[in-house]
């Protein structure tokens, strides 16, 4: 079965890792397209990510997952059947990728979601995760457990009905609503992927903090345009 498949890959500061992540990439059965959005790094994720061979753009300042995102749907979406959304940072996890595509290549579903393994750090006290699950409930009606992971398989024309996402990290929890509302169907999957988690520290509160706030307004102005 042959479809154009197009994998994205927004990065910040990812030289480290997104090597590793990109060879795992080239290895699928399914993949015949990689795009990183470099996105406003201050090391060299883009030369890394140049020199691989792969489709590369670097945008000028750091705007946001949820824009470069964007940026990297723009640039595919017209020639493109399936996209598939991964964090730069799953290195050689990444391999998974295809249990994301394949449900969604055979019409098991117009979107995948991965699910991944337990954490083994701990990280909060589940204060963003219950917000995302039951903020989404609360608009659609539907429980998804992993609202808040950013490694998705789409059809592309769900996307092009979608239009832009939120720019921070609202993007996931807007995304699903959008896909609910419209009747598409989602599929969790459960993948062995693992990426840098965030720990009790004061660095992990502050990101978890600034995810809440976001997540919050985005949920907000879902409920405005009920």
């Amino acid at each position: 079965m042959s479809k154009n498949i197009t994998v994205i890959l927004p990065a910040k500061d990812e030289a480290d890792r997104i090597g590793t992540t990109i060879e795992a990439v080239k290895s699928s059965a399914f993949v015949n397209r990689i795009i990183v959005i470099d996105d406003g790094s201050a090391d060299q994720t883009y030369q890394t990510a140049e020199n691989m061979g792969v489709e590369t753009y670097r945008l000028s300042k750091n705007f946001g997952k949820g824009y470069a995102v964007n940026y990297g749907i723009s640039k595919s979406i017209h020639n493109s059947e399936i996209i598939v959304l991964l964090d730069a940072d799953l290195g050689d996890s990444a391999r998974e990728v295809d249990k994301l595509i394949y449900p969604v290549l055979h019409n098991e579903a117009d979107v995948t979601i991965a699910k991944f393994p337990q954490a083994q750090r701990k990280g909060g006290f589940g204060l963003v995760k219950n917000l995302a699950r039951y903020g989404v409930h609360y608009h659609t009606g539907q429980m998804i457990y992993t609202s808040l992971s950013g490694q998705r398989a789409f059809k592309s024309d769900v996307l092009e009905q979608l239009g832009k996402f939120p720019l921070d990290y609202g993007i996931e929890i807007g995304m699903t609503i959008d896909i609910l509302r419209k009747g598409y169907k989602i599929k969790e999957v459960e993948v062995n992927m693992t990426h840098r988690e965030t720990g009790r520290d004061m660095a992990g509160f502050l990101h978890r903090g600034k995810q809440f706030y976001q997540i919050f307004k985005v949920l907000l102005r879902k409920g405005r345009k009920e």
